[in-house]
């Protein structure tokens, strides 16, 4: 088949590589427009965008495709299908007609739970015990196609957002292959998405990422695992930000209050919470690297009995 691609971050990347490497012949890759990134504010180009040139695949990095400018390149590419994995921009009606055999979208989550933009983070915040990958095929809505394929798995209760969009990444391509497949032997019979068990995944603000201590320490945890790598947990100390790579939750009774620096270990550096203790491993101070918690400590400048937050 004809299969054209659209995509954007890291997560995309394991679907590219396996399309560039089948027997479909991919037409083109649509990505979006590089960015200004870093402290330096210099335009980036997207891993799908690299990706593609190192591939040698017809690239274009239209703005919007609710133009005729916009959807040019994508139509001389004349698609049997499209396949979508976290692109970022809205596909219209008419490029959802546009491949013969329809758009088809790789989504990070078990359809219908998780529709949205952030369906990994919000999973491992409200502390799923499974999730997975759904192949659809796109309509109108956010994320309300049929479904063609599912795959879950077991969600690791160490995950982190970053570590397991590398394990959904690698799924979604599988299953993706799988389900074209289906589609080019006119096996493939979508079925449309539960009615129950609904839920949206909204995108990922930075506010969301302030600590609050007098949150369960499990709570905490999931906020630490989820909001890395970005936007990463944070808190304050001594009037600076401080913020939390890496951190796992403890259950011991703690009578001080949340927020409260308990102990200053090898391992770990101990805080009170509203439930339990955080132990966190990986932290940072404004404008410096990421330490363990030894190193940190090291530094001196902490005392048992100071107060974060």
């Amino acid at each position: 088949m004809r299969v054209a691609f659209a995509g954007t971050p890291d997560f995309a990347l394991p679907a590219l590589a396996a399309l560039a490497s089948s027997a479909h012949r991919l037409v083109g890759v649509l990505t979006q427009p590089d960015r200004p990134s870093g402290r330096g504010r210099h335009l980036a180009s997207s891993p799908v965008k690299l990706a593609a040139q190192s591939y040698g695949v017809p690239l274009d990095q239209p703005s919007s495709l609710q133009t005729a400018e916009g959807r040019a390149a994508l139509g001389a590419w004349r698609p049997d299908v499209l396949v979508v994995a976290a692109y970022g921009l809205i596909l219209p009606p008419v490029v959802l007609e546009l491949p013969s055999l329809g758009c088809i979208n790789i989504h990070a989550s078990l359809l219908p739970r998780w529709r949205g933009a952030a369906p990994i983070a919000r999973a491992i915040l409200a502390g799923d015990t499974a999730t997975g990958v759904t192949i659809m095929r796109m309509d109108a809505g956010l994320d309300t196609g049929p479904i063609l394929l599912q795959r879950d798995i077991t969600l690791d209760p160490a995950a982190t957002t970053g570590s397991l969009q590398r394990t959904l990444g690698g799924l979604g391509a599988e299953t993706l292959l799988e389900a074209l497949a289906e589609i080019e032997r006119g096996a493939s019979h979508p079925r449309p998405q539960p009615r129950e068990g609904v839920t949206y995944a909204a995108k990922v603000k930075k506010s969301e990422a302030q600590i609050n201590w007098r949150s369960s320490a499990s709570a905490i945890e999931r906020q630490v695992r989820a909001f890395n790598p970005w936007p990463i947990a944070e808190t304050r100390w001594a009037g600076e930000p401080l913020r939390i790579h890496a951190a796992h939750a403890l259950t011991d009774a703690v009578e001080r209050p949340p927020g409260t620096l308990l102990a200053l270990g090898r391992e770990a550096i101990l805080v009170a919470c509203g439930a339990g203790s955080l132990a966190v491993t990986e932290l940072q101070r404004a404008g410096g690297r990421i330490l363990s918690a030894a190193e940190f400590a090291r530094g001196g400048r902490l005392r048992e009995g100071e107060q974060l937050g």
